[in-house]
């Protein structure tokens, strides 16, 4: 199926245009003269296919595509029609660009075509995950569930990074300040210092004159310290736009205590509801793994469930299949799974070890920023204390400088 812009001449002799869902250009010729339209001009639409998870469609916010998913289901469930339940929703858009996105999916919904079709058509609203599991819904008539499992699985995602950034938040703060006081400390008040030292004369102590070397560093050449890491950000930025590149920072992140830890675990969370969701929404095992190890968000950790992916079609069970990924499924989660595989069960144990991991992972990052607080705040007060410590020292012989 494909969209045409057209123009024809109506009944009354008026000219027309807007667009229609059809097969092929002679399709859409042949419906517009079943609407008694003569057509003047049929041209094909081509939209363009950017990739990206959940993202935006045009000015259509994340929080915009939840409504639209969970009203859908809710209208579906209470026994409204497709094509009538998406008019609703064009109808009751309160911004101009959802109801123009919703008023196209409704008129390629029923010009026949499918939601999962009509969806894939916009990947930069609805990723390749999103259109999977509406594709399952639609083939087992389930669709309503299936669009209140997205509605819900998106809910507890948003949920999980948002608390994963709040808890990066306060140390972050912390790293920022204590920069900003030392460039504060040695662009600013070690100078003033500096020159008070000079006019007095003598030898200063060794740490004095380190830091005093320092401050004049920093204020003759700041800009060559500015480009310097503007250099660094931009050599790492594209070391990570390579497969390698990528591979390699993550594998270092992977190796660091507490953060490799926090790492895995939230790849883990992804993973196992990404999997149990798609699972219980009746797409295929295979199918499924393939687009929840997109969910992962780490290269490395995805690089072994592919491997798991090609045992599993190769007959084996998918418990046996991750035991290669240790970094990512430890023992006891191998188990479990191949608990709940023999017992028909594997959608809903992956989700209940999704919500069990999240948990952990909560847990983890509190006892994380629990650490890291105090370690930040005490190197920042060996910095700024290092410094005035500097500054004073060469006050105590005073009374020598002066003589």
């Amino acid at each position: 199926m494909a969209t045409f812009t057209y123009k024809a001449i109506d009944a009354n002799g008026q000219e027309v245009s807007d667009k229609l869902v059809a097969a092929d250009r002679a399709t859409a010729i042949e419906q517009l003269f079943d609407l008694s339209l003569n057509p003047v001009s049929v041209e094909r639409t081509e939209e363009a296919q950017p990739q990206g998870l959940f993202a935006r469609f045009g000015g259509i916010s994340k929080r915009e595509i939840d409504s639209f998913t969970r009203q859908l289901a809710n209208l579906l469930a209470a026994g409204v029609p497709m094509s009538r339940a998406l008019s609703i929703l064009s109808r009751e858009a309160s911004r101009v660009a959802s109801k123009k996105l919703w008023a196209v999916i409704h008129d390629q919904v029923a010009g026949g075509m499918s939601l999962a079709d009509s969806l894939s058509l916009h990947p930069k609203a609805f990723s390749p995950i999103y259109v999977a599991m509406v594709r399952a819904g639609e083939t087992g008539g389930f669709l309503d569930i299936v669009l209140e499992q997205i509605a819900t699985f998106r809910a507890r995602e948003a949920d999980l990074k948002g608390r994963v950034k709040a808890a990066l938040v306060y140390p972050i703060i912390l790293a920022v300040l204590a920069a900003g006081i030392m460039v504060f400390l040695l662009t600013f008040f070690i100078p003033r210092f500096s020159q008070m030292f000079a006019e007095f004369g003598g030898s200063l102590p060794a740490l004095t004159r380190y830091i005093v070397v320092a401050s004049d560093i920093l204020v003759k050449y700041w800009f060559v310290l500015v480009i310097g890491i503007a250099l660094i950000v931009f050599a790492i930025q594209r070391m990570l736009t390579s497969d390698e590149g990528r591979r390699s920072m993550e594998g270092l992140m992977l190796r660091t205590p507490l953060f490799g830890t926090g790492m895995a675990r939230f790849a883990l969370v992804r993973f196992c509801r990404m999997l149990g969701t798609l699972v219980g929404a009746g797409v295929p095992l295979i199918a499924s793994l393939r687009v929840a190890k997109e969910a992962i968000g780490n290269q490395v950790l995805a690089d072994t469930v592919s491997s798991a992916t090609e045992s599993v079609q190769k007959g084996n069970p998918l418990a046996r299949s991750l035991e290669g990924c240790r970094l990512l499924f430890p023992a006891s989660v191998i188990e479990m799974v191949s608990v709940a595989e023999e017992s028909g069960r594997l959608d809903q144990e992956l989700v209940r070890l999704a919500g069990a991991y999240e948990e952990e992972l909560d847990r983890h990052l509190k006892m994380m920023v629990t650490l890291i607080e105090p370690a930040l705040l005490f190197l920042m007060a060996v910095l700024v204390g290092t410094v005035v410590i500097g500054m004073l020292l060469p006050i105590f012989n005073l009374q020598e400088l002066i003589r």
